[in-house]
């Protein structure tokens, strides 16, 4: 029986082989006709191919006017927290936080740092979420702490808006 077994698989593996043709002559016939078509001058008739100019009909142009391009700071997200100062002058509407941190003495050496860097740092306390934000800078308008965030945002990437 075993050998019936080996004997009709061996067929069938040569069956397999046999019936199946290399498709590499396909291959190598389309290399070939590609090639003696690279070879061959090309040779257009001029009797018969003829180029008519194309008839383009002018436009009535318009002046062209530009909408000044107004940024839209209203789309800006915007936190609310209830804040209250702990080191600093006072917060304004809208405010810069660029760092957050539960103990006290780590929000205090964030705002040394910015006020050496020159902005007027202060320390705000979330009493809700034990947090001391560091704001480094307080505004009335939203549209000036989001051009102010977005330039904190190249060294404090974390940088966002609080609103009181």
């Amino acid at each position: 029986m075993k050998k019936f077994m080996v004997l009709s698989a061996a067929l069938c593996v040569a069956v397999a082989f046999t019936g199946c043709k290399s498709s590499e002559s396909a291959y190598k016939k389309a290399y070939e006709k590609a090639k003696s078509q690279e070879q061959a001058p090309t040779t257009t008739d001029e009797t018969t191919t003829t180029q008519e100019a194309a008839v383009v009909a002018p436009v009535e142009s318009q002046p062209v006017t530009q909408a000044p391009v107004v940024d839209n700071y209203d789309n800006e997200p915007v936190r609310r927290e209830t804040v209250s100062v702990v080191n600093g002058a006072g917060l304004k509407a809208y405010s810069v936080v660029v760092g957050s941190f539960g103990v006290k003495a780590n929000a205090e050496g964030l705002q040394q740092r910015l006020k050496n860097a020159g902005y007027d740092a202060q320390v705000a306390y979330n009493a809700g979420n034990n947090m001391y934000r560091v704001v480094a800078s307080t505004y009335d308008s939203k549209a000036s702490a989001v051009q102010s965030r977005n330039q904190l945002r190249a060294t404090y990437a974390d940088a966002w808006l609080l609103s009181r």
